[in-house]
Formats: C-alpha cells, sequence, structure tokens
C-alpha cells in the first residue's frame, strides 16, 4: 500500500490517459495503492465501465486531460496510439510532472518503456541515520549514483550485480560535472534501470536535487523523492546545541556560504540576517567563514554572540568548537576543523543543559 512501481502514489493524484487493453489493470493496481485516480478516455471499455462503477472512479470521457494533468503527482499514458502518448508524456515533462506510459511486453503485461529516478537523501553521515525508505531503495536499485558524502557504508546492502558509480565533488577541486551526472541519471533510466542517486543530508537542501528532478522529467522518466536527514539540523543537534529554545530562540535560517558576502553571486541579505534575532545556520561556509562573522559584525551583530563550528557531525569524527562570532573563525582553524562543517551563530551555540 502506497506505491506503484515504486512511486508514491498514496492520496496523491494520479491522472491515467487512454482506456487501452492495460489501462484497466494499472487503475487497479493504484487504487490498490492507495492512489486517486482520474482517467481521461475517449471511450470506455466493458473492463473500465465496470471498474468505475465499482470504485466510483473519476471516469472522464471524451475531456481533454491537459488542464488536470497540471495538478497530478504522476501520469500514466495506455491510449495505445503512439502520437497521442507521445504528446501527453511532452506535457508531463514540460511540466516536471512524473510519467509512464503503459506498453505491452512479450508475456503480455505492461511495461514501462523507460526505468525511475529515485533521489534518495542519505542523511548527515551516520549510517544508523538513513530512513526506511532510502535504504529499500538502495536493496531494490539496478544503478546508484553516490556523492562522497552519502553514507556509502549503507551500499553493503546493494543487491549483487548493482552498478554503483562514484560521482562524488571535492569541494574547489575534481569531481563529476553536475550537467555529466545528469545525463548518466537519464542514461540509464531510459535503458529501463530503477537508478538511486544517493546523496548526503537532504537532497533539496543544497544538493541540487530540484535540478536533477527537472533534467530526469525533461526526457520523460519518472521521480521519487525519499527525504533525508539534514546535516544543518542533525549536525548541531549530535554537538548539543539546539537550533530553537524557548529562553533563546523562536526561529532559525539556513544558508550557504560557498561563496562570500561581497561577492556578486551571492543572493543572501546578510544585514538582514544580523538584525533578525533568529539562529543562524550556515553551510558550506567554512573557506569564507571569516569574512562571513566579519561583515555580521560590521552590520551591528554582537561580536560576542555565542558561535560553534561542527565538523563531520554525527560521525565518530566529529569534533565541535565553541566561541564567539568574533572569534569562531580562528578557533575553528586552529582547532583544524575544515569542511564538512556546519556553523551555528546565536544564543543556543553556548547552550548547555545546566
Amino acid at each position: 500500500m502506497g506505491s506503484w512501481r515504486g512511486i508514491e502514489v498514496a492520496d496523491r493524484l494520479v491522472v491515467v490517459v487512454g482506456s487501452g487493453p492495460l489501462t484497466p489493470a494499472a487503475v487497479t493496481a493504484l487504487l490498490e495503492a492507495g492512489a486517486r485516480v482520474r482517467v481521461f478516455a475517449d471511450d470506455a471499455g466493458p473492463a473500465m465501465q465496470d471498474l468505475a462503477d465499482r470504485n466510483r472512479l473519476d471516469l472522464i470521457i471524451g475531456a481533454s486531460p491537459t488542464d488536470a494533468i497540471a495538478g497530478a503527482a504522476l501520469l500514466v499514458v495506455g491510449t495505445g496510439d503512439q502520437r497521442r502518448d507521445d504528446q501527453a508524456l511532452s506535457t508531463a515533462a514540460a511540466l516536471n510532472i512524473a510519467a509512464v506510459r503503459l506498453e505491452a511486453g512479450g508475456n503480455g503485461q505492461d511495461q514501462q518503456r523507460t526505468g525511475e529516478v529515485i533521489l534518495v537523501g542519505g542523511g548527515p553521515g551516520d549510517p544508523g541515520l538513513i530512513t526506511v525508505a532510502g535504504l529499500e531503495a538502495i536493496k531494490n536499485a539496478d544503478v546508484i549514483a553516490a556523492d562522497r558524502l552519502a553514507p556509502l557504508p549503507a551500499l553493503v546492502h546493494a543487491r549483487p550485480g548493482a552498478e554503483i558509480i562514484d560521482v562524488g565533488k571535492i569541494p574547489r577541486g575534481p569531481g563529476v560535472a553536475q550537467q555529466t551526472i545528469e545525463e548518466l541519471l537519464v542514461d540509464r533510466a531510459l535503458k529501463g534501470n530503477t537508478v538511486v542517486r544517493f546523496k548526503g543530508g537532504d537532497s533539496f537542501v543544497f544538493g541540487r536535487g530540484g535540478e536533477e528532478w527537472q533534467a530526469c522529467a525533461a526526457a520523460g522518466i519518472p521521480v521519487t523523492i525519499i527525504p533525508g536527514v539534514t546535516s544543518a539540523t542533525a549536525a548541531p543537534a549530535a554537538a548539543g546545541i539546539p537550533l530553537t529554545h524557548r529562553q533563546l530562540s523562536q526561529g532559525f535560517t539556513v544558508v550557504t556560504g560557498h561563496v562570500p558576502p561581497e561577492d556578486p553571486r551571492s543572493t543572501v541579505n546578510w544585514k538582514a540576517l544580523a538584525d533578525s534575532g533568529l539562529t543562524l545556520v550556515i553551510m558550506m561556509g567554512m573557506a569564507n567563514l571569516a569574512v562571513i562573522t566579519r561583515q555580521l559584525i560590521g552590520y551591528g551583530m554582537d561580536p560576542r554572540t555565542p558561535a560553534a563550528v561542527v565538523a563531520d557531525g554525527t560521525l565518530a569524527s566529529m569534533r565541535a568548537v565553541r566561541g564567539t562570532l568574533a572569534d569562531i573563525a580562528t578557533q575553528a582553524a586552529q582547532a583544524g576543523l575544515g569542511a564538512p562543517a556546519t556553523v551555528v551563530i546565536g544564543p543556543v551555540a553556548g547552550f548547555t543543559p545546566t
């Protein structure tokens, strides 16, 4: 209950276009998975009409599905007409909606023309913090494209014969280009594989998961998102730093520090952050930490504000240094802390439970 062909559909709208011979079986499976199914067809045969009657199915005859596709989590096409199927798939791709074409295989069963891509957030580093869903995806994958900061020990659970590809990047160093990664995902999925993109943290928190989803959607490849525990919250927690506390902070803001505040590429409003009164969490900011802290002080933030750096959060090698906004960059450098590390600035960085 919940997924169909590895795609989460429970309580989500799935639009089915066409009422070909393979459609009733697909609709039945979708309903059993808990999907909200809406079928658009030129006409309905006895099998489809009976299915609609028994399940109070939303069956729409003779109308165009174009408007309805926009609100769907998944599009399933099975008109039996190549041109119409391609047109529906192109519409879904333009709207970044996952889509599946029903085709007859040699055994008379329907099969996917393409495979699928699953974006798995592996968590902050400790293999024990990957989600159950993420681990199941690893176990069932045909291809796994893994980042260097993903919890790589989890790959021991990959099935025999799975293709494991290192696509890691080193900050300001060598690595696989993002476009190459996206092309790899599309290529392997178009060959019918279940492809897992395995990342550290959460794919949608500075993980470029949105870009990879767009690339797959443009190629008509269905994408499933499995969120991960982001190090933005996990690393401070592992070091005993609560990002919010009723007496200390009513919220937190997470930003990237991979470019310094004065850099034209930076879109972060550092002055607003200095005035916010919120806990500041800075990811990928170690190289620019001294510049960032000086800028925050220049914008009026108290130099005595507690600050902390947590390196290798949640791992056995985790180290944390605490100081003030004025000296945290020096403290971290003297301690030899480097990336990957999470910076926390605000009263909570000085928190002690007693």
